[in-house]
């Protein structure tokens, strides 16, 4: 079980870079094999990504959650199993590329740097703290799909405002269509949130008393949600739509980004447990 954990820690960014390459070859260049294999070998690395935390788990005695790149790694899968579940939902194919550079790199800085917990901050077995942490990577993995969409959005918006129809134009869907699936990421990762806050909030005093809702990551959270919270509102009482909306998807993730890597590595109490 050893050696199956060391093989597939090295073995998965490799597979998302596949998939990455499968992707963008179908993009940009309309390969037939890429486009037909694409969406089965993203289900296969997802599979070897889920096998991986059933190893990992067994082997250590504790779910993934000890340290930033254990998250990361959680991260990346939930990125990618989201985004396999939008494209056979909506059957839009072609933003895969720009989503799954996301899960890659994730995963790539798990595996350089992760490390072996064998002797972990009795929290971490708490159940309560697993529903928290993995409600909140949920919505961060939404939050960072919303984001992507953002950007397409974007990159399209400005194509067609300066008249340069190249293969961003042709082969991006609508601005409709990318502004209503980052609008839906964004309701997601909200409500979410919303669950992950309400949870610490009121039930995880129960079981760590210790807890302090003036932690850095705490404070981050919150505003994160306060951000797309507004948005939200904006754009019920206020008509925000399009443009605006990209850009706070877009902005929001930034800083959803730097709470969830900078503030939990060097500024946050609470949320360091290894």
């Amino acid at each position: 079980m050893k050696l199956a954990l060391e093989i597939l820690t090295y073995l998965l960014p490799l597979c998302y870079f596949a998939s990455v390459w499968l992707y963008a070859k179908g993009f940009f260049s309309g390969l037939r094999f890429a486009e037909q294999t694409k969406t089965p070998f993203l289900g296969v690395t997802l599979f070897l990504h889920l096998l991986y935390f059933i190893i990992r788990t067994d082997e250590l005695g504790h779910p993934p959650i000890t340290s930033i790149f254990e998250l990361m790694s959680l991260l990346s899968f939930s990125i990618a199993a989201a985004y396999l579940y939008l494209e056979a939902r909506t059957k839009v194919r072609g933003t895969g590329y720009f989503i799954l550079n996301l899960s890659f790199f994730f995963q790539l800085f798990s595996s350089l740097f992760i490390r072996d917990e064998v002797n972990v901050n009795p929290l971490l077995q708490s159940n309560w703290l697993g529903f928290h942490v993995m409600s909140a990577l949920l919505g961060y993995a939404a939050i960072a799909i919303s984001a992507v969409y953002g950007f397409l959005y974007l990159m399209l918006y400005h194509e067609i405002k300066a008249t340069k129809f190249g293969i961003i134009y042709k082969k991006l869907p609508s601005l409709e269509v990318l502004e209503g699936m980052s609008s839906r990421a964004i309701v997601f990762g909200f409500t979410l949130l919303t669950v992950t806050i309400t949870f610490g909030v009121l039930l995880l005093r129960r079981e760590i008393p210790e807890i302090s809702y003036f932690d850095t990551k705490v404070l981050g959270t919150f505003l994160i949600w306060s951000l797309y919270g507004g948005g939200l509102l904006a754009k019920q009482m206020a008509g925000w739509k399009g443009r605006k909306m990209m850009i706070l998807s877009v902005s929001a993730f930034c800083l959803a980004f730097f709470s969830l890597t900078v503030i939990n590595l060097f500024f946050s109490e609470f949320h360091t447990f290894y």
